[in-house]
């Protein structure tokens, strides 16, 4: 059953500000050190950074409690879709809850975005 599903939308050029601004501390802050590694292995580490955003917002919007950024993150491993990682407390709650979440993320030139749907088994 859905429990909830989050929507949300990045400006990549909001992205790529912050990022031009403090690389470190806006990736440090941000991203977990999987995204983060994903994303600096690409040409323009700035639309891989902006979609791992708008799945943080996505899943937040999902979640009945505010969590800190480095909580979920994305993973993406190679020729699989990306899924969500949580924090110890946040997957044991989802395992105990019986909750699990599903992840789709897409970007263009100007924007970034993911949905993520919880589901109760």
């Amino acid at each position: 059953m859905i429990v909830a599903v989050g929507l949300d939308l990045v400006e990549i050029e909001r992205v790529r500000r912050a990022y031009l601004a403090h690389p470190k501390r806006f990736v440090a802050r941000c991203f977990t050190p999987e995204e983060a590694a994903f994303a600096v292995a690409r040409r323009d580490p700035v639309p891989a950074l902006a979609a791992r955003f708008a799945a943080k917002e996505a899943f937040q919007k999902t979640w009945p409690e505010r969590l800190a950024w480095r909580d979920v993150g994305v993973v993406r491993r190679e020729g699989e879709a990306p899924t969500l990682a949580f924090a110890p407390e946040v997957a044991a709650r989802m395992e105990r809850e019986g909750w699990r979440a599903h992840l789709t993320l897409t970007h263009a030139r100007d924007h970034a975005a993911a949905v993520v749907v919880l589901e109760r088994a």
